[in-house]
């Protein structure tokens, strides 16, 4: 039950670059759609690192609000705030100067350039509202209300629709509307969350005393918040050197890429959605003690995960060739005939994927955070490695085999570690108890 306003929220989610790549190729013409899409890999790197810091500095705040410590929760959640602006100050520096050099440094075709750094520069100048939107609504999923994020959610999709068809087909913006309708959204999105907590969410009031951090805290929000956006970051450096290889296919290519990888991103949404769920559900009862709970429900949702996993990737089979043409309408059939051979490939092997995303988020929420890194460096070799090797020799194939290449690739250490943790958390189920639970036991006593 708290995974599904996540799984409908992290569809709306995707729906944001869904809604722009089909008002851009619909609008403005296949070349600026793949414009767009020249910059997936950034912007992955953009949005991949904002949402991994996010959900990790969430796991410290989860974790003293399973074990009743709202003092300590209040001060992790200012040394996130902390964390956060120094993530968004970074990104918007470095972002905003060098959005041109990093699209020429992954081989853009010079017709896509300018198109794309527009984009770019755009979401990079303007990512203080996506940071500030995947923190506040983490610290409200921290709290195990993964409902309201929802609401918040939809509301700036559907608000990002309607201002990029104005931006764009009314207003002739052109990419640039397509990109400020997503900040413009977002940031109406950051008002509504500071709104509710200030009149609704007391316990996340910050007071002045909850500033005063203790030792370690801040030094324990960051570690664990960067780790997770740095895994993140490695998984999209990885994609940068694909898309560097998908670039020197030419701008077909590209934009089969482009329209593909939207679709895959909308059905990997609910898949990633049950990792995001874990990793708060296993900090919430680590701090409680409840350890069968962690370990029945990594298996439970890991079938759950799986099942759906397999639908996911039917619907992406049979469906993949209708819903690609979407984006750029009738012709182009070599352009929708890539993008099906994409989809087909994924989705035969979502599997891995979804459990992929279970066991990195349940080791994170238990505090395991050197493995999912290892994950990532696996997945990030992987992908590389394709990117340079398969496309040289397959050509687009080599493009559909990468990502799913890599998921089994970083999947194979997070699986050994789950089975390890496993074990230890059966020896804490037989006598190891928490302290509180300890206390719990005594006081029924």
């Amino acid at each position: 039950m708290f995974t599904i306003p996540l799984l409908i929220g992290n569809v709306f989610q995707q729906l944001y670059s869904f809604t722009d790549a089909v008002v851009v190729g619909r609008l403005l013409g296949v070349d600026a759609l793949a414009s767009v899409g020249a910059t997936g890999g950034l912007l992955f790197l953009l949005i991949g690192f904002t949402w991994g810091s996010s959900a990790g500095l969430a796991i410290p705040v989860a974790r003293a609000f399973g074990a009743g410590d709202f003092d300590a929760m209040r001060r992790h959640v200012a040394a996130g705030v902390l964390v956060s602006v120094g993530i968004a100050a970074v990104i918007t520096v470095v972002g905003s100067l060098a959005s041109r050099p990093l699209l020429q440094l992954l081989a853009t075709p010079p017709e896509l350039l300018d198109g794309g750094t527009t984009f770019l520069s755009i979401a990079f100048g303007f990512s203080a509202a996506t940071v500030a939107f995947n923190f506040l609504a983490a610290m409200i999923r921290a709290l195990g209300d993964s409902r309201t994020p929802l609401i918040f959610l939809v509301m700036s999709c559907v608000l990002n629709g309607l201002l990029a068809y104005f931006f764009v087909g009314v207003l002739h913006f052109g990419i640039a509307g397509s990109s400020l309708a997503t900040v413009v959204a977002q940031f109406v999105s950051v008002c509504a969350c500071l709104t509710l907590i200030a009149r609704k969410i007391p316990m996340l009031r910050l007071r002045r005393e909850d500033w005063r951090l203790r030792r370690g805290e801040l030094a324990e929000s960051a570690r664990v918040g960067l780790t997770m956006g740095f895994q993140m970051s490695i998984i999209a450096i990885g994609t940068l050197v694909l898309q560097t290889a998908i670039n020197s296919l030419g701008a077909s290519a590209v934009a089969a890429f482009t329209a593909a990888a939207r679709v895959d991103q909308l059905a990997v949404a609910p898949l990633n959605s049950f990792g995001l769920a874990m990793a708060t559900y296993v900090a919430q009862n680590r701090g409680a003690g409840q350890w069968r709970r962690v370990r029945v429900g990594v298996f439970r949702v890991s079938l759950i995960s799986a099942g759906l996993a397999v639908l996911l990737g039917a619907v992406n089979i049979a469906f993949g060739t209708s819903i690609a043409r979407l984006f750029v309408g009738n012709g182009a059939n070599a352009i929708v005939a890539m993008a099906h051979q994409y989809l087909i490939i994924s989705g035969m092997l979502y599997v891995f994927l979804s459990l992929l995303f279970v066991l990195r988020n349940t080791l994170q929420g238990l505090g395991v955070t050197s493995v999912p890194t290892v994950g990532g460096i696996m997945e990030l070799v992987v992908r590389s490695v394709a990117g340079l090797v398969l496309v040289r020799y397959l050509g687009f194939t080599g493009v559909c085999l990468a990502a799913p290449l890599a998921w089994i690739g970083s999947l194979t250490p997070l699986s050994i570690a789950w089975a390890v943790q496993r074990l230890r958390l059966k020896a804490r189920e037989r006598g190891d108890f928490h302290p509180r639970v300890r206390h719990m036991h005594a006081v029924a006593a």
